[in-house]
């Protein structure tokens, strides 16, 4: 397991986000994971994002374990009741997948197919208890397994969200820590001014963090997210840089490095890279890094 080696040695894991294709040609995916196979620690599979239908991330995940790359598994509250979500969760260990990230899970409504029902039976804090549970040899009706599952657990934690102080977020990754989190990755960071407060009560030599780096793909896009997503600020004078730049998907890439360099100087655990799309950029951006 390199990453849960990375993190109780302390060293700088960085890990990417790889989508399932939709569909069952999986032929993009595996070339784009084997291209930064052994550059990147883990890759994290989500489970339908935006509510969007794909292959399952037990499906694709299980396909990349085959090809000898370790992967994060998202876990969903949205879509399995709770006998579902522990029967995917025991087949996933019992195939080689070793770390996962439980997630709430955009509604439906999001996606391309709005009249999917929700399921939600759980919650995202009795999920991961529910994980632990696992991990203890019983099943959430207390009964005994043949076998319990020894995961890596993950859950997020929305460093920048508006409208919480540090103090209750501190409270909020306190009850996942207690419920059996071992690490926390963030929203796309690109200022860590705006979540210095909240850093100030967090011992990062004790707390796994991971922010999210996501490469930008056009000023356009950069301005969409400045304009419209309340909970990732980005800054004016990096619009302007991508702006002014005359090859601008080169400085996105080159943005994405700097901050993968911040990051591992700060003293965060590790990075998680998203390109919403881009895999075949992950290497480009591994290229530009420095330190």
């Amino acid at each position: 397991m390199r990453l849960k080696h990375k993190f109780n040695e302390g060293e700088f894991a960085v890990l990417a986000e790889i989508e399932p294709p939709k569909g069952v040609d999986v032929s993009g995916m595996i070339a784009n994971a084997t291209r930064v196979k052994g550059r990147i620690d883990a890759f994290l599979v989500p489970e339908m994002s935006n509510a969007v239908m794909r292959m399952s991330a037990l499906g694709a995940s299980m396909i990349l374990q085959q090809k000898g790359m370790e992967t994060v598994m998202q876990v969903c509250c949205r879509d399995r009741n709770r006998i579902a979500l522990q029967a995917d969760l025991l087949g996933a260990y019992a195939c080689g997948i070793r770390n996962i990230m439980a997630v709430t899970g955009a509604d439906p409504s999001f996606g391309d197919h709005h009249q999917a029902r929700p399921v939600y039976d759980i919650t995202l804090q009795e999920l991961l208890q529910a994980v632990l549970t696992l991990r203890k040899g019983k099943d959430m009706a207390g009964i005994e397994l043949q076998g319990a599952p020894d995961f890596l657990m993950g859950s997020m934690i929305n460093a920048g969200e508006k409208g919480k102080s540090p103090g209750n977020l501190i409270d909020e990754m306190n009850r996942k820590t207690d419920a059996g989190a071992q690490f926390f990755m963030t929203q796309p960071l690109f200022d860590l001014s705006t979540i210095r407060d909240f850093l100030k009560q967090v011992d990062l030599q004790k707390i796994k963090m991971i922010p999210t780096v996501l490469l930008l793909k056009s000023v356009g896009m950069a301005r969409y997210i400045r304009k419209n997503v309340n909970d990732i600020f980005i800054p004016d004078s990096l619009i302007d840089r991508i702006q002014e730049a005359s090859d601008k998907v080169r400085e996105c890439i080159q943005i994405a490095s700097e901050l993968i360099t911040a990051f591992n100087q700060e003293g965060f655990s590790g990075v998680l890279i998203s390109t919403l799309g881009w895999e075949d950029r992950i290497s480009d951006i591994l290229d530009e890094r420095k330190g």
